[in-house]
């Protein structure tokens, strides 16, 4: 069984491989396994958005924190050998108490989100949390994610921008592993965030109208994910099903037994 430091470390070498990294994030211990057996997988990332939502609570660290730890822990036994790293929301008022507990669970990165806080309170927890990695002899791989574009509204692009750069800066220079600006950025923007930050440092998120994978990799992005659209997928084909099972018809043609 591979020890939760080799996770760690093999976790830290997919992010700085020239390959880009893919991850499909998973939910719950279901889609956990069917991703980890899917080939091609070399880790596993967890969705905080779809795993509160399938314990009924709406995004923004309203899942309480022991619910959170609990269902990525699961996870964590779930993935086996592969290394997993889990979306910890902005820490739950305790990065290094929440990254601390997650460790325990086996778990050996996170994304941890700034929620546009003062920059000196967002750089504080990201200190925090890789202090807790480091009490523990875990050499956490840590995902400090920017709500810079996602809280944009109608500021100047390019104000915003320098803020995600300044942000980021400080967030790597804190010891962050990574730097996350989930947003639907064009080409240009990724570019320059590269250009500023460095390659195999910037992590995207995939949604509706991304720019391609192949463009990410030749940017010299380090890792994209899915988030909560894995989840939109899965329900879709649920929803289609349901309305197709009203209609009169069944279960469509390919289905696999996963489960």
């Amino acid at each position: 069984m591979t020890s939760i430091v080799e996770k760690a470390t093999q976790l830290r070498r997919l992010h700085e491989a020239p390959e880009l990294l893919l991850v499909v994030n998973v939910w719950d211990a279901i889609t956990a396994r069917v991703v980890a057996q899917t080939p091609g997988t070399k880790a596993l990332a967890t969705a905080s958005y779809s795993i509160a939502a399938s314990r009924g609570y709406e995004d923004g660290e309203n899942i309480p924190r022991d619910e959170m730890i609990a269902e990525v822990g699961l996870i964590a036994r779930v993935a086996g050998d592969l290394p997993v790293t889990a979306d910890l929301e902005a820490g739950y008022g305790d990065p290094g108490g929440t990254v601390a507990r997650a460790i325990d669970v086996g778990i050996v990165g996170a994304n941890l989100e700034d929620q546009m806080k003062p920059l000196s309170e967002s750089v504080r927890a990201v200190e925090a949390a890789l202090a807790a990695g480091e009490k523990a002899g875990v050499p956490f791989v840590l995902n400090a994610r920017t709500d810079a574009f996602l809280r944009a509204g109608d500021r100047d692009p390019e104000e915003v921008l320098a803020d995600a750069v300044e942000r980021g800066r400080a967030y790597l220079e804190a010891g962050a592993t990574t730097f996350f600006v989930p947003g639907k950025l064009d080409e240009t923007t990724v570019g320059r965030l590269v250009e500023a930050l460095g390659e195999r440092k910037i992590n995207l998120l995939g949604v509706p109208g991304s720019i391609p994978l192949e463009t990410a990799q030749k940017l010299g992005v380090a890792r994209v994910s899915q988030g909560p659209w894995s989840q939109n997928v899965a329900l879709t084909a649920l929803a289609a099903l349901a309305e197709d099972v009203y209609a009169g018809g069944g279960l469509p043609a390919g289905t696999r037994k996963l489960n």
